[in-house]
């Protein structure tokens, strides 16, 4: 009998739908640190030649002044944003001085807490609010947490496709439900499954020791400097990276846009003890937003967030609530250090794939043992992703991950070809032949690859990560800004300070009015 997801692919490849995988949606925001040439965090200031962070939209500061974020265009194709986000590092380069782009996700050399600075958006209201929710994650969870980068692949169907399945499955609800519950399905599938995205791409298996700085682990020791666990796929994924006593207890669910934007209403307005304790004032300063489990939605560490623009005056729930689910957002996606982007052509064709087979796949609820066994999975393979013979849960009895990872792959197969049935070429089909060979050779994936060289190499965390931000470095000033690129991105940057001056100087009332105002939901024109 022929099932959901074949009958979906089937009716998307049909004449009259031909085109609509195109015209959904790609972006990419990637997450790296400033350093100076020996590695060392950089404290100098994010620079004004880059514009303001607070008003620039394609380079910013994320947690940290030193931590870039670059954020491309929304494209109907993913190659057109990668040269996007190639434009951005090359004209960053032109400006970047002595100072280099850090090639890993795990940061290295770290000065002592209180000398990491927190990202600086300048004295408007908007500006100081997003100053002060990163003070709060500082108390929250500390400042080295927060310098951890990562790759976030931002993912749409065009609406077309949303209304074309509804009618064909006759569907009751608006289309605006129909879509947002069909995105939620699509995050449902994505965390059942997104451990195999963790042992194909992870790239972090190990760390500078002083990152942990004191903290309890169960890391082997690869020499004086760096931490490892010889099977791991992605430490910045598992315990010791993003991670949260209070978020422990926060677990939304995925098996309704409603009940998802529940859990997360609460959290932002439920207070947690140890939070209320601090307070949201410390000599006189702001030190949080609020004391509750979240001070706003965002601060949820989750691998995967549906998202929608939002407008001026929204908060992101409020956004969701009034207009349904727009886009989903993966957050799980390693820094690659072998990439001077931090992700390629290839690696991107294969999360379209991907993505799209958890669209159209059948999806249903997830019950609280499904839950934990997801999550189970997931943490296994950030750890021990190559272990040979590795064996995961599914419906609660054992699976070898080559086993289920290839079926998988199998399963997938026919949405790469449905998208390269449309472009009328095999790269989509090409990355996932990629990907089977990673799962045959464990050798292969990014995490083994890292591990291999620092063995081979007797070489430490550090001294590998530098010497590849040098390569990287000098990948991009090999190949500066067009003399269009740079006329654009500094005509940017100029626009960026002249809104921020203005914002700084129009504003009214204080600073204390405008944060009650934020936690009631009639401001927040900007995202924090």
């Amino acid at each position: 009998m022929t099932d959901h997801y074949t009958r979906r692919l089937a009716l998307l490849g049909q004449e009259q739908h031909r085109g609509l995988l195109d015209q959904g949606l790609r972006g990419i925001e990637r997450e790296t640190l400033r350093v100076d040439g020996n590695g060392r965090l950089a404290l100098t200031p994010h620079s004004r030649a880059l514009g303001a962070a607070l008003t620039q939209p394609q380079i910013t500061t994320d947690y940290s002044e030193s931590l870039l974020e670059f954020i491309t265009p929304a494209e109907h194709d993913i190659g057109t944003a990668l040269d996007e986000l190639d434009a951005i590092h090359r004209f960053v380069y032109s400006k970047l001085g002595d100072e280099l782009l850090w090639s890993q996700s795990m940061p290295a050399s770290l000065p002592a807490e209180e000398q990491i600075p927190i990202a600086w958006y300048g004295s408007s209201h908007i500006g100081m609010l997003k100053h002060v929710y990163r003070r709060g994650l500082a108390l929250r969870y500390g400042k080295r947490m927060q310098c951890i980068a990562g790759i976030h692949y931002n993912y749409s169907l065009a609406e077309g496709v949303w209304q074309a399945l509804q009618q064909a499955e006759g569907a009751l609800g608006t289309a605006t439900h129909f879509q947002s519950e069909s995105y939620i399905a699509l995050v449902r599938t994505f965390r059942r499954y997104s451990w195999l995205l963790m042992y194909l791409f992870g790239a972090s298996p190990a760390l500078s020791k002083c990152f942990l700085d004191g903290r309890d682990h169960r890391l082997d020791q690869l020499d004086k400097d760096t931490l490892y666990l010889p099977y791991a796929t992605s430490l910045r994924m598992s315990d010791l990276g993003y991670t949260s006593e209070a978020q422990a207890c926060l677990t939304p669910q995925f098996n309704s846009l409603d009940s998802y934007m529940k859990s997360l209403a609460r959290a932002v307005s439920q207070p947690y003890p140890p939070y209320a304790e601090i307070g949201t004032h410390r000599n006189g300063e702001w030190v949080q937003i609020n004391t509750n489990i979240l001070q706003i939605e965002n601060e949820y560490y989750s691998t995967i967030r549906p998202k929608r623009v939002i407008n001026t005056g929204e908060r992101p729930i409020q956004a969701l609530s009034a207009r349904g689910v727009q886009y989903i957002e993966v957050r799980c996606m390693d820094i690659d250090p072998f990439e001077p982007m931090g992700i390629n052509l290839e690696t991107s064709r294969f999360l379209d794939a991907f993505l799209l087979f958890c669209a159209l796949d059948d999806s249903p609820l997830t019950s609280d043992e499904e839950s934990l066994e997801n999550t189970e999975n997931f943490s296994r393979v950030v750890k021990e992703g190559r272990r040979p013979g590795l064996q995961l849960q599914r419906h609660g009895n054992p699976v070898s991950l080559q086993t289920w990872g290839q079926e998988l792959l199998q399963r997938i197969a026919p949405a790469a070809a449905l998208l390269d049935a449309q472009r009328s070429d095999g790269v989509h089909a090409a990355s996932l032949a990629q990907q089977q060979l990673k799962l045959a050779s464990p050798e292969l994936t990014p995490s083994a690859r890292v591990l291999a060289i620092l063995q081979q190499n007797q070489e430490s965390f550090a001294s590998f990560a530098l010497r590849q931000s040098k390569l990287h470095a000098a990948h991009f000033l090999a190949h500066p800004p067009t003399p269009e690129q740079r006329n654009y991105f500094e005509s940017m940057a100029a626009k960026s300070l002249s809104e921020q001056e203005s914002l700084e100087r129009t504003q009214t009332g204080d600073f204390d009015t405008f944060v009650a105002a934020y936690r009631a939901s009639t401001l927040g024109n900007m995202s924090v």
